[in-house]
């Protein structure tokens, strides 16, 4: 290990991060395909292994916590199978869970089934969180905040997150970054964030069409202004990301050698980002290492980590 991949990774473990958002069990069922059901015009899967992975927020703070940052969670589950093991992956992955309990809720499940090396289909279960564990998560986001260096709110759109505002204040007030992880087509929720994170499709979705690339960056700025952003940055997959600020625009090319799966790589991105904003770096270095770290992950299957050894040594 080189002399600056010593102080790298001692930086990042000094850093304390904290993940906020919706959670969710990503299972993984693998099988062969020899023949089409006699049913209807579908193959015919024989599972032979099974797998079960943090996905949304919890992947974000996987990613996290496999770079080697200090990394708390903060969610929730339902009282059911599922969410018992997401506590059980987290410990395993040395992420400090926080984790409120929802009766009524049915943990988040993205089920996939895959064949010959390719999804076939995927089956989601959920529920959306009542009111009354979400008050008493932000109650306990207000006592964790002030042991981190960075904030990730990881939106999936599942609820988790309905009082994002009053977190992004109360960040604000200690000083202490935000990165935002967007969905759905009301961004005025995510105003004064320090740095926003939308791909190109969930862009698409509030600044409407464009055709040309300086239409594009006309309307990324005018995004970021509007919503008194420090930085915006759209990840735009085979074309790399593109960052947004006062200092102008730059932009990063795709590092990907082969594209196997995208699943989970704007996890990747924002885990990276603030990872290495929290351990000191600039935000033009943080992004380079983010994007670089797409490129690793990409060519993995399915919601996978990036490691420092990828990172430093690629």
């Amino acid at each position: 290990m080189s002399h600056d991949q010593i102080i790298n990774n001692a930086a990042v473990a000094k850093a304390r991060i904290l993940v906020v958002g919706d959670v969710m069990l990503d299972r993984y069922w693998f099988g062969d395909v020899a023949r089409i059901s006699p049913e209807a015009p579908v193959p015919v899967v024989k599972i032979n292994r099974q797998e079960e992975r943090l996905g949304g927020a919890a992947n974000v703070a996987r990613n996290a916590a496999a770079l080697g940052a200090s990394t708390a969670l903060l969610s929730v589950v339902g009282a059911d199978e599922a969410g018992s093991s997401i506590q059980r992956l987290l410990a395993e992955s040395n992420i400090q869970a926080h984790l409120h309990e929802d009766e009524v809720l049915d943990t988040i499940i993205k089920l996939r089934v895959i064949g010959r090396q390719q999804q076939l289909l995927r089956i989601d279960f959920e529920t959306p969180p009542s009111q009354n564990v979400l008050a008493d998560k932000l109650a306990r986001f207000h006592t964790l905040l002030p042991d981190c260096d960075l904030v990730i709110l990881s939106d999936y759109g599942k609820g988790g997150l309905t009082h994002i505002e009053s977190m992004i204040a109360a960040a604000n007030a200690l000083h202490i970054p935000v990165l935002v992880d967007p969905k759905g087509d009301d961004y005025a929720r995510y105003r004064h964030a320090t740095v926003l994170t939308p791909n190109l499709a969930e862009f698409r979705v509030v600044a409407g069409s464009w055709q040309s690339e300086e239409e594009f960056r006309s309307k990324a700025e005018a995004l970021r202004k509007s919503l008194d952003l420090t930085a915006l940055l759209v990840t735009r997959s085979e074309a790399g990301m593109t960052l947004f600020s006062a200092e102008g625009v730059v932009h990063q090319a795709t590092v990907a050698r082969e594209v196997f799966d995208v699943s989970g790589a704007g996890d990747t991105v924002i885990a990276t980002l603030g990872v290495m904003l929290a351990a000191g770096k600039s935000l033009d270095d943080s992004v380079a290492l983010a994007n670089r770290a797409a490129g690793i992950v990409v060519a993995k299957l399915g919601t996978a980590v990036v490691l420092p050894e990828e990172l430093w040594c690629e």
